[in-house]
Formats: C-alpha cells, structure tokens, sequence
C-alpha cells in the first residue's frame, strides 16, 4: 500500500503524459489520496518535442516531483514501420523534461521505460542486470534504445548532479485509456479490437502475426500506478526497477482467451511471415 504520508501533498506533481494510460492511471491514485497540486499539459497545449516551450513551461509551474509518463509508443507494428520517429520524438521528449527539471533544481523525478529495453534473448525471468548485454528485438529497436538513453541519463544526472532520480520498467500493461487503434495498438488491445471487429462483421477468420508461441507477461495499468507511487516514497537506486505481475503466458493463449470472451468461433490463422517479436519476456521482480 501507499503511504501517502511520505509525500508532501502541498508541492506540486508534474505528471508529463497526464491524459495517456500509464499518465492518467497515476494522476486518478494521487487524486484519490487526497492530492490536489497536480500539473499537466495536453499535447495541443504543450510540444513536449520543443525545447524552448517545454523549459519555459516547466520554470512557470516549478514542480517539486516529475513523473515521466509521456512518449510515443505502439505495438511491434508501429515500432517497425516508424522507427525515425520513435528514436527521435521519445529522445526529444525526455532530453527537454530532463533538462526543464535539472535547472527547476526537481530532486525527485520517476521515469517511466520499458521492458523492451533489454536484449531479445535476455535469460527468463529478466534480471534489470540484463541491460546491455546482448542485442535488441529488431522490430523496436528504435524505441528500446531512445529508453536506454533515458535510463542511462537518469543515472547520469544521478552521479553528476546528485539528483534523487530512478527508471522504472514495466511490463505489458493494459486498462483504461487503452489505445485500440490497429495501425499503433499493443497486442492484448489489438487483439480485442481485432476479434470485437471479426465476431461484428460475422467474418469465419481471422488472421494473426507470427506463430503465436511468443509469450508475455501482462499488469493492469491501476497495479502499475500504485507501485509507481510506492516506489517514490521507498526506492531512491541508480538501477532501473522492474514492475511486472511475475506470470506470462503465449501470444496464441491470449488470442484463444479474448476470442472466448467476445464470442468470436471463427478460425484464427497465424501469418507466418510477420514477426513473433522477443520469444519471451517476463520480469524478474525484486520486491
């Protein structure tokens, strides 16, 4: 649980992605704990990309606590067809906040990553000691390295700066404010759009990516929240954190649950020719 107690309710939170999944879910917990100084900005009210605005907004609104919720994701589709712009608007994003919260002289600042950040065949359960060890999933290899830059200049403001700051790695997540958009969705999202879709227009098939033999691990976006905010009042280390829920299963038992829940009895059909992306990944937890 939170001890809300070890966060000054009264300083300001700026939470940078406020309106996405991860973003909103953390903003719905401190609201419910009675947090009222919460800062954040649309994309339409702040390019986060845009150094200039980013700094100037962030010296107006003198946050006491940053949150790094914000960046461009998407599933394995998105990450291989768009890897320019996931390298260079993720590493935009957070080099700008980084720097905003340097000079506003913020101690404590949570960055969020991912687990795709550490190598495509990382041992099972992956240790954060697993980082840099070996080569990237290819298919996303864009996103994953803009994250490592974010780790790595975490622990850099860290040694250099002494600031009080740390990475945070989760797993898949799913909840509200989920995307389901096809062309830039996460899997288990994908699937229930794909399969509400094929149940709807009566379609017999319907075809998937890869083989289905790819698993991964899975946590509701309101568990990652909570130990986000536990992680502020109690981890204060230059490694990374993993969060994760400590069970995957394969690609082909999710398909096989989400067609059982939408009603869907056609036939599902693995496209061969598509990539499965990393074999495996499931986080090996500390705590």
């Amino acid at each position: 649980m939170i001890n809300s107690s070890y966060l000054d309710k009264s300083e300001k939170i700026y939470i940078a992605g406020h309106n996405g999944m991860v973003g909103s879910a953390i903003w719905r917990q401190l609201k419910a704990l009675g947090f009222e100084n919460l800062i954040g900005w649309s994309s339409s009210e702040l390019d986060l990309t845009n150094r200039e605005d980013t700094l100037r907004a962030l010296t107006l609104a003198c946050p006491a606590v940053v949150i790094m919720a914000a960046a461009r994701v998407g599933g394995i589709g998105a990450n291989n067809r768009y890897p320019v712009e996931f390298l260079t608007e993720n590493t935009r994003i957070q080099n700008n906040i980084f720097e905003a919260a340097n000079n506003m002289d913020v101690n404590r600042l949570l960055f969020l990553g991912s687990s795709c950040i550490y190598p495509k065949l990382a041992e099972q359960p992956i240790k954060e000691t697993s980082l840099l060890t070996g080569a990237l999933e290819p298919t996303n290899e864009a996103y994953a390295i803009a994250k490592i830059a974010g780790v790595l200049h975490v622990q850099s403001y860290r040694r250099e700066y002494g600031r009080n700051w740390f990475s945070v790695m989760p797993t898949n997540l799913y909840g509200p404010n989920d995307n389901f958009d096809l062309e830039s969705s996460h899997v288990l999202p994908a699937f229930i759009r794909k399969f509400d879709d094929a149940k709807q227009a009566g379609e017999s098939s319907i075809t998937l990516w890869g083989d289905g033999t790819a698993k991964r691990e899975f946590l509701h976006v309101d568990d990652l929240a909570q130990a986000c905010l536990t992680l502020l009042t109690s981890y204060n280390e230059n490694e990374p954190i993993n969060v994760g829920y400590g069970t995957d299963i394969s690609i082909l038992e999710l398909a096989q649950m989400v067609a059982k829940i939408v009603k869907f009895e056609g036939e599902i059909i693995w496209d061969r020719t598509k990539p499965n992306g990393t074999p495996r990944k499931m986080s090996a937890l500390r705590w």
